[in-house]
């Protein structure tokens, strides 16, 4: 019997995630929520850009979620900028009884140590109370900060650092919100945007370090983060808008989990707008982007990452791959104990079901 699912959130990973869920006979979409009204009515085939009619049309909020009792929820809504209302949504879906899993809040990858306890507990209690499980991937594409590190970790004898890059160019990336409020893109380099407010950095990637550090049995003492910033040379066009001469036009930030006064995890991005700035910054391993982990120790790695899809380019293709790892986790999160699920914990997903000839 397919497994019934309800989806909320159609921007770029929720559109993708929302084409898997389609695509794979195991599930069985049965509510779709929105947040832009123009959405609202429309087909959830259109929305997911097949050429296909579902039946099922996209209302906002959750009650048509919660009144369709779906197995589980596919949560891809925004949650960098809306945190808190995120987080509620999540927690009036699993005392529903209604499983979750999604790229969003992120926080809610690894929260212990990051939340206060409370409102852990809250959670927890939550999915206690409708036996429910949550699962957040998080970012980057929400498999390179510790699928991939942990397979590598699993075959060394020591183990000295580990770092975990995206080496990205986001021209072609088209969501606003993300690039010019959360990134600063486009702002004047004086300007602090959401991302490098003070802590937001540690919190957002926190998360990935704290949970790699549980992976190895490492106690972190300190998250630090710094980060720089380089201008545009000139005027330019990109996917989510213009961008000025003299605003931001590069970044490169780390995140880095210290021991001991050592970074012994950091978690580095080095994210362009064109591909002529910065050429001392990392440089990506096929042109346009990939992910990089490097682990110091015996052995040591180096392994590339380079997504590519034939419907898009690298930035297309590591949200193909995000959005995988969310429809393709949903049985398993059925499956798994009520509460907070993590990938310490949750079973390796082997893309069972996934074989399509030509």
């Amino acid at each position: 019997m397919a497994i019934r699912v309800a989806h909320i959130g159609t921007g770029n990973v929720g559109r993708l995630a929302l084409a898997g869920l389609l695509t794979n006979p195991r599930y069985e979409l049965c509510a779709l929520s929105v947040s832009t009204e123009t959405k609202v009515g429309r087909d959830a085939g259109e929305l997911a850009g097949l050429d296909l009619s579902t039946g099922v049309a996209a209302t906002t909020g959750l009650d048509a979620v919660l009144a369709a009792e779906p197995d589980c929820a596919v949560y891809c809504a925004m949650g960098d900028t809306r945190g808190p209302d995120a987080i509620a949504d999540v927690v009036q879906l699993l005392a529903a009884g209604i499983n979750v899993v999604g790229s969003a809040p992120v926080v809610l990858q690894y929260p212990w140590k990051l939340m206060p306890g409370k409102y852990i507990a809250g959670i927890e209690e939550a999915a206690a109370a409708g036996n429910s499980s949550l699962f957040i991937t998080g970012v980057d594409p929400g498999f390179a900060n510790d699928l991939i590190p942990f397979a590598l970790a699993g075959t060394c004898q020591s183990i000295e650092q580990v770092r975990c890059m995206e080496i990205a160019d986001y021209a072609t990336y088209d969501g606003t919100t993300v690039m010019f409020d959360v990134m600063g893109f486009g702002q004047p380099l004086d300007q602090t945007p959401i991302l490098f407010q003070p802590g937001v950095l540690g919190i957002a990637w926190g998360t990935s370090i704290r949970q790699l550090a549980a992976g190895l049995g490492i106690e972190i003492d300190d998250i630090t983060e710094v980060y720089e910033k380089e201008p545009a040379p000139e005027d330019f066009e990109i996917a989510a808008g213009r961008v000025a001469k003299g605003t931001v036009a590069a970044l490169r930030f780390e995140i880095r989990g210290m021991v001991s006064g050592e970074p012994v995890i950091v978690i580095e991005h080095v994210t362009r707008l064109r591909g002529d700035l910065r050429p001392d910054w990392a440089q990506p391993a096929q042109p346009g982007g990939s992910y990089r982990v490097e682990i110091v120790g015996e052995p040591s790695y180096a392994v590339d990452i380079c997504p590519t899809s034939r419907k898009g380019d690298h930035n297309h293709a590591a949200i193909v791959a995000a959005a995988g790892r969310i429809v393709n986790a949903i049985p398993d999160v059925v499956a798994a104990p009520p509460g907070i699920r993590t990938t310490l914990d949750m079973p390796l997903v082997t893309g069972q079901g996934l074989y399509r000839s030509g």
